[in-house]
């Protein structure tokens, strides 16, 4: 008996040694997506060409002036500034005003965060669950401090707080209280400032978590209400575990935006009285800006840098692990 080995088919396509078809079709697909590869480099290079002159030019050259003594006399000659190494970082760390600066914005963030969150959940679930006529007036009024300009908060502000004409002064007057002079006062200066940040951050917040609210399935809070769940229990075993990831997200950003804290203080009190209301920004840009010394006040973004890096880095690990 003899047996006959079968041949395989030919093909017009010689396997390439990865298995791909090496024929010409293959070769097309090749010159296809080369192509479009070349196309989508041209499409994003104006993009790369800002980003590297406006971002990662300035971010880089911080850094490097971070480790010099660049001052005012180096702008036109930035080679001849001097390296100093760690020397400014060092300074940093004995500089009572920096420290001063880092304790302030640590008792804005620490104050001023939870505040924002909680205040823009509640306004949420009024406006979600609890208004009916008139909820796109409300939720416009709420988000509308956050479009407005520092400098017209500053003039509503500036009347709300007043000592002598203001509005809370003439509401003491007429229930018989004197109101502190609050931006003057080092101790009512920096809790002033957080109410106003409050005030423009919480339609920012309140839209994050209406968006939260909306995507939570409607038939998983008529099953709880069906077995007799209160409106407490269904907010803390319902509402706030499903809203966890809006929350890591809103937290998160929020955080950073207040660490970076800086329009409030420059516009009402110039970091005033007694360095009540210094922040860390406050301070590097009087250090960049008002006394010219570059280098210390890159060092100064570098720290900060770090702090958000961590503190961020900090919130996703903790939140993210209740999420899941």
């Amino acid at each position: 008996m003899s047996t006959t080995t079968p041949t395989p088919a030919r093909s017009g396509a010689v396997k390439a040694p990865g298995g791909a078809p090496d024929g010409p079709g293959g070769r097309r697909r090749k010159r296809s997506m080369g192509k479009q590869n070349l196309a989508g480099w041209l499409f994003s290079t104006p993009f790369l060409v800002l980003f590297g002159v406006f971002m990662l030019f300035p971010i880089v050259a911080t850094l490097l002036m971070s480790f010099t003594d660049f001052g005012q006399r180096h702008v036109r000659r930035p080679l001849e500034a001097e390296f100093v190494g760690f020397d400014n970082y060092v300074k940093l760390f004995g500089d009572e005003q920096f420290l001063r600066a880092l304790f302030n914005t640590a008792y804005f963030v620490v104050v001023g965060v939870p505040l924002t969150i909680g205040l823009g959940l509640l306004v949420a679930i009024l406006l979600n669950n609890g208004i009916d006529r008139a909820r796109t007036f409300f939720r416009v009024g709420f988000y509308a401090p956050v479009v407005t300009t520092i400098v017209a908060v500053a003039i509503v502000w500036r009347f709300v707080l007043d000592p002598a004409d203001g509005l809370i002064a003439g509401l003491g007057a007429e229930l018989g209280f004197t109101a502190p002079d609050f931006l003057g006062s080092e101790t009512w200066a920096m809790p002033s400032l957080i109410a106003m940040a409050v005030w423009r951050n919480l339609g920012t917040v309140m839209v994050l978590m209406i968006a939260g609210l909306q995507a939570i399935p409607a038939e998983v809070r008529e099953a709880a209400r069906l077995d007799g769940t209160n409106a407490w229990q269904e907010l803390r075993r319902i509402t706030v575990p499903l809203l966890r990831p809006t929350l890591l997200y809103t937290t998160v950003i929020t955080t950073i935006g207040y660490l970076n804290v800086f329009e409030e203080p420059f516009v009402m009190t110039q970091g005033g009285p007694s360095d009540a209301t210094l922040t860390v920004s406050l301070d590097m840009y009087k250090q960049g800006f008002s006394f010219f010394n570059m280098g210390y006040a890159s060092a100064m973004a570098y720290v900060l840098f770090v702090v958000i890096m961590a503190i961020t880095v900090l919130q996703l690990r903790l939140m993210k692990d209740n999420t899941k």
